[in-house]
This record gives structure tokens, sequence and C-alpha cells, in this order.
């Protein structure tokens, strides 16, 4: 067996354990309430199995990744399945870290999902190994690349526990204005989450079923000197095309439930070949999500923050604010050092320019910014309690956008991480 085989069996490896961690979380957790003895013995036994099996699943990860490192030739963070999967194990390493301060098993069964999302995430796109184009053929990627993730990864578990604050002392039960604002918002929260799951699912799914659509759009520049040209692309579509790429001709489109033809056109001003397969895949996460949120919500007949509440009781909210005060607080300098600092001293080496205001670079600095801000409220300010959640959790949105928004939306140099 070669290294990249083992590499891709002990991916999946960790993928199934961090699943059954996750599940003994839940046991842990939510079936204190069932015990027939002491419930704080429950959760410290079965806290106790639940993190064993994710310590597993983090080994299994680190063989992925070390594995792969040597089947590959480089240190496996430079296309986007690359660096979401060492995201995701960062995130464990970060939880770990964590963990061992507080001991808290209910950080787990949030911190755990975090980890499959991405995870699952990672396994949308390609996986070959791909070969390093000059400018990422530094060992500033190694520097640069894996500090800023470990940094973002302790920004993910400072969200977590911020999430978790919200969901612990928000009255759903209350009527007033306020409660009802803070519901909602934590209600739509999840519902982010949810259409998040749902594009995994169904990419996986129409990717089962063997989808494929193809188009020829017709593109026309105009040049400085005013002369104008006609290019043809050939764009791809992997799920059932609601909208159309702009100014294109049907090649070959797979029937789906009636549908035979694209229901509409992508906009005008949505620049890029591949701008109506990324509006296409937005629209088909949105409905998925829905249904999804939809569903849920018809099973349990009340909102998802008020089902997960109960779960919450008996955790010390300052102990959350704590915790994800502390995980934030040690992603701060690192971040800076891997985001910001390392990357410019590797963006002049590659390109001959510490700044460029490339849009990576930019949100980057956004993200820094917005963390820098956090602190300093927090510190200065008194910013704790329900502020510094939200501020932890709109953060971490921030850095989901910089990784992913940036790389596949935004043309840029950094753009090839998306390939």
């Amino acid at each position: 067996m070669s290294f990249l085989e083992f590499s891709s069996d002990a991916f999946i490896a960790a993928f199934f354990l961090y699943c059954f961690g996750f599940l003994f979380y839940m046991i842990a957790i939510g079936g204190k309430k069932w015990s027939n003895r002491d419930p704080e013995q429950h959760v410290k036994r079965w806290g106790r199995v639940a993190y064993i099996v994710s310590t597993l699943g983090l080994v299994a990860h680190l063989a992925f990744f070390f594995t792969r490192w040597i089947g590959a030739g480089h240190i496996p963070t430079s296309n986007m399945y690359e660096f979401m999967t060492f995201l995701g194990m960062s995130i464990m390493i970060a939880f770990t870290v964590i963990y061992s301060i507080y001991r808290s098993p209910l950080l787990g069964m949030f911190a755990l999902p975090l980890t499959i999302i991405i995870v699952a995430y990672a396994s949308v796109f390609p996986q070959e190994v791909q070969p390093l184009i000059p400018a990422l053929n530094s060992i500033w990627l190694k520097i640069h690349v894996t500090t800023a993730a470990l940094g973002e990864a302790f920004f993910a578990v400072g969200f977590a526990a911020g999430l978790m604050y919200l969901l612990r002392v928000v009255d759903f039960k209350g009527k007033t204005k306020e409660a009802r604002r803070a519901q909602r918002w934590v209600e739509f929260t999840l519902y982010v989450i949810i259409v998040v799951i749902s594009f995994i699912i169904t990419v996986f799914v129409f990717r089962g079923m063997g989808y494929e659509a193809e188009f020829k759009q017709m593109q026309v520049n105009i040049d400085s000197r005013g002369q104008e040209t006609t290019t043809e692309e050939n764009v791809q579509y992997t799920m059932p095309p609601i909208f159309k790429p702009y100014n294109s001709e049907t090649i070959s489109m797979d029937s789906f439930i009636g549908m035979k033809q694209p229901l509409l056109e992508t906009p005008y001003w949505m620049d890029g070949v591949n701008a109506g397969r990324k509006l296409n895949t937005v629209v088909w996460s949105i409905i998925a999500g829905s249904l999804l949120y939809g569903l849920l919500r018809l099973v349990f007949r009340k909102p998802l923050g008020a089902v997960i509440h109960p779960a919450m009781e008996g955790i010390d909210p300052e102990d959350l604010d704590e915790i994800s005060y502390r995980a934030i607080a040690i992603g701060f300098p690192i971040f800076t050092l891997g985001a910001l600092i390392f990357a410019m001293i590797w963006a002049n080496i590659a390109w001959s320019r510490f700044w460029g205001w490339d849009p990576k670079e930019v949100w980057a600095l956004i993200t820094w910014l917005y963390y820098s801000a956090y602190l300093h409220l927090r510190l200065s300010r008194g910013w704790q309690g329900h502020r510094s959640a939200w501020l932890a959790v709109i953060g971490f949105v921030i850095v989901m956008f910089t990784l992913i928004g940036v790389n596949l939306i935004i043309a840029g140099l950094h753009s090839y991480a998306g390939v």
C-alpha cells in the first residue's frame, strides 16, 4: 500500500472516529437525565470515552496529514481540499488544548460537529495530489499556512463556546422584545449552520447520482483599445441548473424530476465563467437547508435553540464565556504571526512586495482588526457575556468568508487555493 492510499484510509478513519466521538459526547451530556446512577459520574465516564475516541480520530488525522505529505512530496496545504482538512485537524488540536484546561465535555459536543462539517466540506473538492505552482514552492508555505490555520482553529473553538453561551443564557420562553430578538438571532445562526450542512449533503447526493449538465458560455471582452473579442468556455454543473450561465447554450443536461431545461439565467452583472455555477450552488444549498430546517422544526415542534437549551442546564455560563475568551486570546497572537507577519515575508519573497491589497490579504487584515477590536472591547470596556459571545460568533463568520468566500468567489492571487 502506498503512502497516499494509506493517507486516504486514515482520513476516512478519522472522520468516523470524530462522528463516534460526537455521539459519545451527546450520550455524556444528554444521557445524564436518564442515568439511574450519579449523573456527574455518567458525564465523567462517557466524557472520558468520547475524549479517547476523538483523540484517536486526531491521531488518525495526523497520520493522514504526514503520510500525504510523504506521498505528495510537499506539505498538504496547497489547495482547498488539503487546507480544509488541515483546518479540521487544527480545530481538534485547539479543542484538545482548551479541553485539557477546562475539562468540559459539553465543549466537545459543539467542537466535534464543527470539525466534522469542515472535514466533510473538504471532501467536496478534488482529492488528487496537485503539483505546487512556483509561488507555493517555499518553506514559508509550511510556516505561514500552518500558523494561520492554527490561529483560526482557536477562533473556531471560541465560536463554539460563544454559541454554547448564547444557547445557555437566552430565554427561549421569554416574550419581551429583547428576548424575542435574541431568540431570532440564535435561531438564524443555527439555520445558517444547517444550510452549510445541507450544502455538503446536496453535493454528495447529486455526486452519487452522477448528475451532469454542461453549457457553452460566450464571453465578450473589450481590451484597452476598444477592440471586442468573443471567447467560448464550457461550464460543467454537478447539480441541476436552476441558474444557467449568462449568455450560454445547453450542450447536455440530465433530467431531474421533470426539469429538462434551466429555469433561469444568471444575471449579466455576475462576472466570471463560474458565476452561474456558484449562484446555482448557493440557491440549492438554501433550498436544501430550508427543507431540512423545516423538517427539524416539524419533528421537534419548537425552535431548535429551545430544543438544545435544556442540555445546557447546570453549565455555568461564566465558564463558557471564559472558555470562548481564552480560546480567542490564544489564537490571536498565532493568527497575527501566521496570517500577517509570515504572510508578508512570504509575499515579499514570492511577489517582491510585502503588501498588495489582494482580496485575501485585505480580508486577513479585516479578520485581524476584528479580533483586535474584540480583545480591546473585552479587556478595556468590559464587554463580557452576551456581547462577547456574539462577537465570537460573528468573528468566525468573517474567518469562514476569508477562507471560503475569498478563495472561491473573489478573484485574486490566492485563487489557486480554490482549484
